[in-house]
């Protein structure tokens, strides 16, 4: 009976890798070359504007943004392309010892990609719900250095380790086997098959453990930032002066609320985009070996690439949508255009006097002119900590 379950299974396995027509592999490789390349272009740029620009380096939270636009880099380079090739021609013809490296850099760099996802929303959570000094007690060069190099050594220890060591494939070696050659069409494939214990590690370390992180994080931001603009609305109705010229009520209200509503959806966006992304495969990963492996491969395919999809919408979530970022991006693509440079602050006046409520700078007038001192004895002015939830100046 057990033998007839598993050649049934991989039956159907093997009916759903059957290969594409002339016309869907075009359609296909089009798609998939255009998602790599997307991805290529993306985090190319990323990496080239904080290496240009100085006042991108000064923001911690752009260390992890380029760590992170490597790992996704990586992923486009190293792991897409022959996930592709073997898509289209629906055969591996790069021999076994490759199909572990790939199958290990593929868990590493996906793996390390969600982990900075998981550093930047804690990065955020310290800056925007904690007070300053906090945040820069949490955030020290040396931690911020350990927490990149957990987001690139962790990993190892559920890919190169177990993989290499085929800890992934105990029990199930027969069935890996039995699918690696197709006898229909003659073809080899690069199968990872994964038993529960490692299906149930790997998930929980690389993404359902960060998603829980992410989630709390981006959840208390959201809070902070709804405190904060109801205690600008009790100041409002105190009469309190919010700046030392005279503002109209209702116009500084209507930015305040357009400004908290495009930061909202800005976090809906990230969180979004990255339960879509992830969520189907890492479901599917645990669920799989718990139902005898009977997941159709070209769903497996289609979850395992709307996570690489994920890769290359990074840059567009986490740099594009930064005002600094797209001016650097567009002196680098016109070639250092004058018109985009950045307007030197040096004797500008700033708001510098701020009060304390609740852990929240909030400026309230317009006093001393900071000159060149804007990063020691001034705070930036913010209307609310959800706005310095996305990236910087956005």
């Amino acid at each position: 009976g057990a033998e007839i379950d598993s050649n049934t299974n991989l039956n159907c396995y093997l009916d759903s890798k059957e290969g594409f027509g002339s016309v869907e592999k075009v359609v296909l490789l089009t798609f998939l070359s255009a998602v790599i390349l997307m991805a290529i272009l993306g985090n190319l740029l990323v990496m080239v504007a904080v290496c240009r620009d100085r006042q991108l380096r000064k923001i911690k939270t752009n260390y992890f943004i380029v760590s992170l636009a490597f790992a996704d880099l990586l992923v486009s380079v190293l792991v897409m392309p022959f996930g592709a090739i073997e898509l289209v021609q629906d055969i591996w013809i790069y021999g076994e010892m490759f199909c572990l490296v790939r199958t290990s850099l593929d868990v590493l760099l996906t793996t390390a990609s969600i982990f900075h996802l998981c550093c930047i929303s804690l990065d955020r959570y310290y800056a925007i719900c904690c007070q300053p000094l906090v945040y820069r007690n949490k955030m020290t060069p040396l931690r911020i250095a350990l927490m990149l190099g957990g987001c690139w050594v962790i990993p190892m220890f559920i890919s190169f380790l177990p993989i290499m060591q085929g800890w992934n494939n105990i029990g199930i070696i027969d069935l890996i086997e039995k699918r690696k050659f197709n006898h229909n069409s003659n073809s080899t494939y690069c199968i990872f098959m994964v038993n529960k214990p490692y299906a149930i590690t790997c998930s929980v370390v690389a993404f359902y453990i960060p998603f829980l992180l992410m989630v709390l994080a981006y959840y208390r931001i959201y809070v902070t930032a709804k405190e904060h603009a109801h205690q600008i609305q009790m100041l409002q109705r105190a009469g309190a002066p919010l700046e030392g010229r005279p503002q109209p009520a209702d116009q500084h209200s209507t930015h305040r609320m357009r400004t908290e509503t495009k930061a909202a959806k800005t976090l809906c966006i990230i969180m979004g985009c990255f339960c879509l992304c992830w969520a189907p495969f890492f479901v599917t990963n645990i669920v799989d070996p718990f139902i005898d492996y009977t997941v159709p491969g070209q769903l497996w395919t289609a979850f395992l690439w709307l996570g690489y999809i994920n890769s290359g919408l990074n840059p567009f979530l986490y740099a594009f949508l930064n005002k600094s970022f797209r001016r650097a991006f567009l002196i680098i693509l016109c070639c250092d255009d004058e018109r985009y440079r950045r307007p030197s602050i040096l004797g500008q006046t700033v708001p510098c006097s701020t009060t304390t409520i609740n852990g929240s700078t909030h400026v309230l007038r317009d006093a001393v002119e900071c000159g060149g001192q804007w990063e020691s004895q001034c705070h930036p002015p913010a209307t609310s900590p959800l706005v310095a939830a996305q990236p910087r100046d956005t």
